[in-house]
């Protein structure tokens, strides 16, 4: 890595069907963040021409589904996971552990795109190895540690998907994605499930890791004591 890049030290990239985005660090310090870009973009990103130490690939993947550890098994875990999705016959299922949470996360990155692995293959750390992509939902569970307040939650809404946690404290409480094809439709299941959850938006603050539209942060903001775009 040259002098003019050592700076820069992590990149997120997040992938849907429609385009991706992307967050740079230094450090542990957020220093440039990106709106949501079309695929046409990708090879002129100049973002994208550097290496650096620490590079994420999440792609907004609705085939998700988180099981408790001891309750893992790699032989049946396609079958775990068409318990809760629904898959194709060609879908191909891995899986991620998720210690901070005692579980495995389920998963199928077979969504009919092919932009993330691209990326993967584009982006590349200091090793000049491609990195692998995890599913938003990995990266939704990961950040819950991070978060100070005692109500903990956490979105991603693009093209037509929420992917939603909730924790209070270290006790997770939901994990799941909801189709909403507009931002509307994901404000509904969100406030569905903090009054299922007997979480009051008032004294809670919702973090975003996908941009928010400037209309959609005010639209939140309207009922939640605050709106965090991590």
């Amino acid at each position: 890595m040259d002098q003019a890049h050592t700076a820069y030290t992590g990149i997120s990239i997040q992938v849907s069907l429609s385009g991706y985005s992307f967050k740079v660090y230094a450090s542990e310090a957020l220093v440039q963040r990106s709106g949501w870009m079309g695929m046409e973009h990708l090879f002129t990103t100049p973002e994208f021409q550097r290496r650096y130490n620490r590079v994420e690939v999440s792609l907004l993947t609705p085939k998700v589904a988180l099981v408790p550890e001891p309750f893992y098994n790699p032989g049946t875990a396609r079958s775990a996971l068409e318990e809760v999705v629904r898959l194709q016959e060609g879908d191909l299922v891995e899986s991620v552990p998720v210690p901070s949470q005692a579980g495995v996360l389920l998963f199928s990155n077979t969504i009919g795109e092919s932009l993330s692995r691209v990326i993967s293959q584009t982006v590349l750390p200091a090793s000049g190895a491609p990195v692998r992509v995890l599913p938003e939902m990995y990266y939704l569970l990961c950040q819950l540690d991070s978060l100070p307040e005692y109500n903990k939650i956490v979105a991603s809404w693009r093209d037509g998907w929420l992917h939603l946690v909730i924790a209070q404290g270290r006790s997770l409480r939901l994990a799941n994605v909801f189709q909403a094809p507009d931002f509307t439709t994901a404000q509904y299941f969100l406030f569905l499930c903090m009054k299922r959850l007997q979480l009051n938006p008032e004294v809670s603050t919702v973090c975003f890791r996908t941009p928010l539209e400037p209309e959609a942060e005010m639209s939140l903001y309207r009922y939640f004591k605050g709106v965090v775009q991590l």
